[in-house]
């Protein structure tokens, strides 16, 4: 998979979710989250709207990689 297509990855409808959406979906806490990004387990890119930040995630987020 070269640069751009991993780049387009992120804007296919569905790819992303936040970080409220994957505790919901998937029953993870914020601190899982947090320990996979800092393990590099998980693509993430932070985002804000209104100036309220949040973390997109990869629709791949998969509780085994927690």
């Amino acid at each position: 998979m070269d640069t751009e297509e991993k780049k387009a990855n992120w804007f296919e409808k569905g790819a992303t979710l936040s970080d409220k959406s994957a505790r919901k979906e998937f029953g993870i806490t914020q601190e899982e989250i947090h320990k996979a990004i800092n393990e590099g387990k998980l693509n993430y890119r932070m985002n804000d709207v209104y100036g309220n930040p949040y973390i997109n995630n990869r629709r791949s987020i998969d509780r085994r990689h927690l």
